[in-house]
């Protein structure tokens, strides 16, 4: 008998997917647990396999297309010609000249509506009608013939500044204003290509969606507080270097993350979330630390699990291997389902110092910038020294401002002793 084959939810948070590519053609016979096709969700690509043995009838949603969950992608039969029929397209209620009337009466006006949680609705403003641009020629300067006269004995250049005088001519009260003529021309840049204000609208990916929602409902609903401490990192340069000629290789990330999995062993606390289901404190029992990786279409968390009991060597290689995996797109749904807290390292990027969203529902997440070359104060001595700023975003229904000061403290001490870090 023909199967519709829906669009799946692959994971818990996943109401849209896109079919990056089937990997059967129609008129093809698949096998329970044949590769079908790929499928972006919301975090990753991922490969859906068949349920039942069958012959691929129709493909119903072509590969690039965006659809919900639910909408039926494929037709298969049990055998090769068995007549099937193509499901139906939803019909649009037909209504009467007097009800479409009653439907624009009863709209709201267009003012400020309502969306999910209570936001604002926020769109772009008309483009300007009167607006057409321009640029200021030579030959259209006016300037009072002493207000030239005193620029060119000052060496002074009338375009840099705007006249107050009769139709906007330059006078000699604006001279004070004017900068002087240099051998640094600005060249003719053209003609805009787009009138002022002109935009495109870019689809959300479901990656893209998942994140906004996520994101916006995090800070708008979790009581975010945040510390903020600068660590010295001249020892910590120092025991790389050794390593380096030892041939060991290991990045600062691979520290700041051998130094927050100790320090959230040492603060249950901290290595915790919120379920707002229950209105429950959870306690997680293992440390695994969630890694913010960039990828093209968004951001995604993977996990290192029992960070605590993994030393600086093998920290470093799995963090690059599940960001090797994150930017290809193969992670297991299992890679980065979960978590118990979050790092996000901009340092690379020239980043001094920011703060971060909590991704819930985790309750903290540690936000680090790159290492500074700047003065520092040792021993009543201004010297020159490496250091770096960390902001701890944290749940202040779970942890209270005095924990998670102890808590940054520790990890201060340790990314400033990295000997224990080694170990």
């Amino acid at each position: 008998m023909p199967l519709t084959l829906t669009m799946p939810a692959l994971s818990p948070t996943m109401e849209k997917g896109i079919i990056q590519d089937w990997k059967v053609a129609e008129g093809d016979y698949v096998k329970e647990g044949d590769l079908l096709c790929l499928i972006q969700t919301d975090k990753a690509t991922l490969e859906y396999e068949a349920l039942d043995p069958g012959f691929l009838r129709k493909i119903l949603i072509q590969k690039g297309a965006v659809v919900d969950v639910g909408t039926p992608i494929a037709i298969f039969t049990t055998t090769k010609d068995e007549a099937f029929s193509l499901p139906e397209a939803p019909k649009a209620k037909e209504t009467s000249v007097e009800e479409k009337k009653e439907e624009i009466a009863l709209a709201p006006k267009k003012e400020v509506t309502k969306l999910a949680m209570g936001t604002p609705s926020f769109t772009p403003e008309p483009l300007p009608k009167k607006y057409r641009f321009s640029r200021f020629k030579e030959g259209e300067l006016k300037a009072s013939p002493l207000a030239k006269k005193l620029a060119q004995e000052q060496n002074l250049d009338l375009t840099t500044v705007k006249g107050s005088g009769p139709g906007g001519r330059v006078v000699e009260a604006d001279l004070p204003l004017a900068q002087k003529k240099s051998p640094v021309t600005f060249g003719d840049k053209g003609e805009p290509s787009y009138d002022a204000g002109v935009y495109e609208e870019v689809s959300l990916t479901p990656m893209r969606s998942i994140i906004a929602k996520r994101l916006q409902e995090s800070k708008t609903f979790i009581p975010h507080y945040y510390l903020t401490e600068e660590i010295f990192c001249d020892a910590l340069i120092q025991a790389r270097e050794q390593l380096k000629n030892l041939d060991v290789k290991v990045t600062v990330n691979d520290f700041v993350l051998r130094a927050l999995a100790l320090t959230l062993r040492a603060y249950p606390e901290v290595n915790a979330g919120f379920d707002s289901e229950k209105n429950a404190i959870i306690r997680f029992k293992t440390v695994d630390i969630s890694l913010a990786v960039d990828i093209p279409d968004g951001l995604i968390t993977p996990i290192i699990r029992h960070a605590d009991y993994k030393n600086l060597v093998e920290l470093s290689y799995e963090a690059r291997q599940l960001a090797k995996k994150a930017r290809e797109n193969t992670l297991e749904l299992e890679e980065f389902k979960g978590g118990s807290f979050t790092l996000s390292n901009l340092g690379m990027f020239g980043i001094k110092s920011f703060a971060a969203i909590i991704n819930p529902p985790q309750c903290a997440i540690l936000a680090v910038g790159g290492m500074k070359k700047v003065p520092i104060v040792v021993a009543d001595q201004i010297v020159i020294g490496h250091t770096m700023i960390v902001t701890l975003s944290a749940d202040h229904r779970v942890i209270d401002g005095a924990v998670a000061a102890r808590f940054l403290n520790t990890f201060k001490k340790l990314m400033e002793n990295p000997a224990a870090l080694i170990a």
